[in-house]
Formats: structure tokens, C-alpha cells, sequence
């Protein structure tokens, strides 16, 4: 699992990485400004089809079945199954994009009805140019698909870097020659080249490993209604959560101009944990995972042992970084985006509306591990039912907190964009709690010791308040963000191994046992 979960982390830090220069370079050019809440929340469209038909509903519902063909040593049919999938995904993602492009106009007044002038004609034609993209990242997740079943993971997660690259060119080549509002249609036509260049990099493995792979629509095999009987209710799961996105961004529409930017700003970061810990290890799990045999105790038995020593796998890593945001966000935000337009006052105002996504991400890390879970056993409704229930409880409490709370306070509207996402962190827990309690009736009891939460937590607490004493009372503050902030992260990271050293923690213990042999 470790190193699986190591590629995975690897190819998607490296992604990440580029994903953070991307924004930094984009925050350059375009700051809080009304272009920059055109493209962000013209993105909000294509996503929401490449994250309801792509790579999360596609480890749900076509890795289970065809890893599980794999490990029988059945590769005809897994062939058979892969092709299909692809030629219906193709078929549909085609008709989705097509009808996207000639529906745009009213689809911005759903996701940005307070959106009006040149700025809601800006992001009609943003939307019109990113549809085709989508239909090229759609397919790349099948890519993804086959990649991972066969325990290739690292290309499959690194080729994101390319689609990152291409939006940096444009903004970089173009950015100091248009003005905002052409500078947002260039780099929409960059975004679309990374989604072509993305897909047609992974395209020649997956052929390779999934052999025999040609164009059919042939229904009749019991996997494939297998993987389409999955699909349909993981489809609903995934809009239901994108639904919660989508309300998000209606919201913060309805504030004041940069509540939009600052949201994408903030979730850039907050999905880098997200992704490098807790989507690393739930992506190398749900292969392994559904490839368990044996008896029903056997079964049992080996997905509760897996499920707990990734759960500590992931709250090791995900925890330090809910300290980090929490006492150091002000020095990470300001590090990764301020620059140009993009000024002091928008570093903190980004720092509060990440430090409201923090409440929740522990849980939304160890969830997504939950979830797989779900997925290797072929339950896929149960996931839906909870994810219904989390949007529920997101849309009421970001009402709340979004506008009615601010007001009651005192505070001025902006501040409503903290609402939202301590509402959305906070449905997340629930969210958790349901997973957790349905997934041990199934399994047995699961979850993380409270001796090693203990640890964590207080490894944690130390390493980042020294780190913020030391840059808050000794450091300079002429001195320029980033080396405060390296400062200021140097000295945690190093603590907190430490200090998980000294405490026999594991993961700690192992990693820097394995430095000290080195250097030995």
C-alpha cells in the first residue's frame, strides 16, 4: 500500500505543484478582479462534468469490476468491459459537450445569477470555448481507469502537470499583452489544449496494458451491466456533491465582486491535502481492496485491517496540515499567491475563508478512504444516500452562515464567504460520521486510536506554534512573505517529525529511521 499510495502522492504533488504556480501566476494577472470571477466560476461548468463522469465515478464503478477481472486472470473480458465503458463515456461526454456548448447562456443563470453586464457576457464565451476540453479530461479518467487497475499510478496522476503547464504558457506568453477581460478567453483556449495534450499522453499505455481495446457497445456481458448498474447511482453521488459546489458558487455570486476568486483561491489549497493524502492512498486502496477473496469473515477481516492503517496513513499527514492552516495560513496564502494584483489584504481574506474549509477537512480526507470502501464491496448507494444528506445540511447552514449570520454580527457581507465554507466543513462531519457508522455494521468496529490522535495533535500543536513564534517575534516583517513562510514551515516540519520520532509514531518513526540509515 505504502508504495502505491508513494506514487500516487508523487504524481499528484508534482500536479499540485504545478497547480500552485498556476494559480500564483493567474492571481498576477488577474488578483480579485471581475475577469477573474468570470473564469472561475465559468470552470465551475466543465468540472462539474469531469467530476460527474470522470476519474471519481469511474474508480467506483469500473475499477472495482475490472481489477477484480484482472486478479481471475480474466483478461479477455476485462478487455471487453474497458472497451465498452470507453465507447459509451465517449458517446455520452460527445453529447454533453455538444448540447453544453448551445446551452451555456442559460446555464450561467443557474451557476452565477448575480453575474450581469460584460462580465456575465465574458463568462458565457468562457464556458463556450472550455466544453470541449471537458469531454478530452472525461476521457482521460478512463485512461486513469485501466492505468490504476493494472498498478500504473504515477502516470495517470502526473499528467495533470501538462494541462497546468499549457494554462501557465498562456497566461505567461499573453498576460503582459491583453488586457484582463481577452487575457480570460486566451488562457480558456490554453485550458483546452492542456485537457487534449492531458488525455493523448496517457492514451497509448492504456492501450497497451488493456489490450485488445476496440470500439463496442456491446451490453450483454454481466460485467459491464455490472459496472453501468454502478455507475448510475456513483453519477447521482458525485452531482450530488457537485450540486453542493455549485450551490457554493451561486452564494458567493451573490456577494460582493471576489468572493468568487477567493473561494477558488482557497479551495486550490485546501484540496492539496485532499489530494496528496487523502486521495493518494483511497486511489492505491480501492485496487487492492477489490481484489479481496476468501470468505465473507476473511473479507471482512482483511478490508478492516486495511481501512484502519490507511486511516492513520492519512489523518498523519492531514492533521499537521489542519494545524498549518489554521496558525500558518496567513504565511502559506501569502507565499503561494501575493503578488501583482493579487495584495495583503486578499492574502488575509483568503487565509479566513481556508481557515472555514479546515473545519472539515479531516473528515473529507478520511471519508473519501470510507467511501472507497464502499466501492470495493460494490455499494454504491450507500455513499449517495450520505452524500445527499451532507448538501442538505451544506446548503442550509451556508445560507446561514453565508447571510444572515454576517449581518446579525455585524460584519460586512464579504465575511459571508467564511460562512459558506465553515458550513461546507461542517456538513463534511456529518457526512464522516454516517460513512463511519454504516461501514462498521458491515466490517467491524474502524477508525483512528485515541493514543494516536493524541500524538498527532500535539506533535502538530508544537511544531506550527514554534514555528509562528519564531517568525512572528523574531523575524522581520519587511522580510518578503516567502522566506517567512519557509521559516515558518521549516521549523514545524522538522519538530513535528521529531517529536513523532520520539513518541514511536510509525509513520515517523519508519520515514526517519530509513534517513538516518542513509546517511549512515
Amino acid at each position: 500500500m505504502k508504495s502505491h499510495a508513494l506514487l500516487v502522492g508523487l504524481g499528484i504533488f508534482l500536479s499540485r505543484i504545478a497547480g500552485l504556480v498556476r494559480e500564483r501566476v493567474f492571481a498576477h494577472f488577474f488578483g480579485n478582479s471581475d475577469a477573474g470571477d468570470a473564469f472561475k466560476a465559468a470552470l465551475k461548468i466543465p468540472n462539474f462534468l469531469q467530476n460527474l463522469f470522470g476519474e471519481g465515478v469511474l474508480s467506483a464503478s469500473f475499477i472495482p469490476v475490472y481489477a477484480q477481472l484482472l486478479a481471475k486472470k480474466h483478461d479477455e473480458e476485462a478487455a471487453k468491459v474497458a472497451s465498452v465503458v470507453g465507447s459509451l463515456l465517449f458517446l455520452l461526454t460527445s453529447f454533453l459537450v455538444l448540447g453544453g456548448v448551445f446551452a451555456t447562456p442559460f446555464l450561467i443563470d443557474l451557476i452565477a445569477p448575480g453575474f450581469t453586464g460584460e462580465k456575465r457576457t465574458l463568462t458565457i464565451q468562457i464556458v463556450q470555448i472550455l466544453f470541449p476540453g471537458t469531454g478530452f479530461l472525461v476521457m482521460s479518467a478512463w485512461c486513469l481507469g485501466i492505468l490504476n487497475s493494472h498498478r500504473r499510478f504515477f502516470l495517470s496522476y502526473v499528467a495533470p502537470v501538462i494541462w497546468n503547464l499549457s494554462i501557465i504558457a498562456a497566461l505567461v506568453l499573453w498576460g503582459g499583452k491583453q488586457g484582463q477581460f481577452d487575457l480570460a478567453v486566451t488562457v480558456a483556449w490554453g485550458l483546452v489544449a492542456g485537457s487534449f495534450l492531458q488525455f493523448f499522453i496517457q492514451l497509448p499505455s492504456a492501450l497497451r496494458l488493456g489490450k485488445k481495446i476496440s470500439p463496442s457497445l456491446n451490453l450483454q456481458l454481466s460485467s459491464v451491466r455490472t459496472v453501468v448498474r454502478n455507475f448510475v447511482p456513483v453519477v447521482f453521488s458525485r452531482g450530488v456533491v457537485q450540486i453542493s459546489a455549485y450551490i457554493d458558487n451561486v452564494l458567493a455570486s451573490l456577494l460582493p465582486t471576489g468572493a468568487v476568486s477567493a473561494l477558488a483561491y482557497a479551495q486550490t489549497l485546501y484540496l492539496l491535502p485532499v489530494s496528496l493524502f487523502g486521495m493518494s492512498v483511497s486511489a492505491a486502496e480501492l485496487p487492492a481492496m477489490s481484489q479481496a477473496t476468501g470468505s465473507d469473515e476473511d473479507i471482512r477481516h482483511y478490508l478492516q485491517g486495511r481501512l484502519n492503517r490507511g486511516l492513520q496513513q492519512i489523518a498523519f499527514f492531514i492533521i499537521p496540515s489542519v494545524v498549518g492552516f489554521l496558525i500558518l495560513g496567513d504565511l502559506i496564502v501569502g507565499a503561494v499567491f501575493q503578488t501583482g494584483q493579487f495584495q495583503a489584504e486578499n492574502t488575509r481574506y483568503v487565509w479566513l475563508v481556508l481557515v472555514g474549509y479546515t473545519v472539515g477537512l479531516l473528515a473529507s480526507t478520511l471519508g473519501r478512504l470510507y467511501s472507497s470502501t464502499f466501492y470495493s464491496l460494490k455499494d454504491t448507494r450507500t455513499p449517495l444516500q450520505f452524500a445527499i444528506v451532507r448538501v442538505i445540511f451544506a446548503t442550509v447552514l451556508g445560507v446561514l452562515g453565508g447571510f444572515y449570520l454576517p449581518e446579525a454580527l455585524g460584519f460586512d457581507k464579504q465575511w459571508g464567504t467564511v460562512g459558506l465554507t465553515v458550513a461546507a466543513g461542517t456538513a463534511g462531519w456529518i457526512e464522516f460520521y454516517l460513512l463511519r457508522q454504516a461501514l462498521n455494521k458491515k466490517i467491524g468496529k474502524t477508525g483512528l486510536p485515541l493514543i494516536f490522535q493524541g500524538k498527532v495533535w500535539f506533535m502538530a500543536l508544537v511544531g506550527a506554534g514554534a514555528g509562528a513564534v519564531v517568525v512572528r517575534l523574531l523575524v522581520d516583517p519587511a522580510v518578503h512573505v516567502i522566506i517567512r513562510a519557509v521559516i515558518a514551515l521549516g521549523i514545524y516540519g522538522v519538530l513535528y517529525f521529531l517529536l513523532g520520532y520520539m513518541f514511536k509514531v510509525e509513520q515517523a518513526h519508519s520515514l526517519l529511521q530509513k534517513i538516518l540509515r542513509r546517511i549512515r
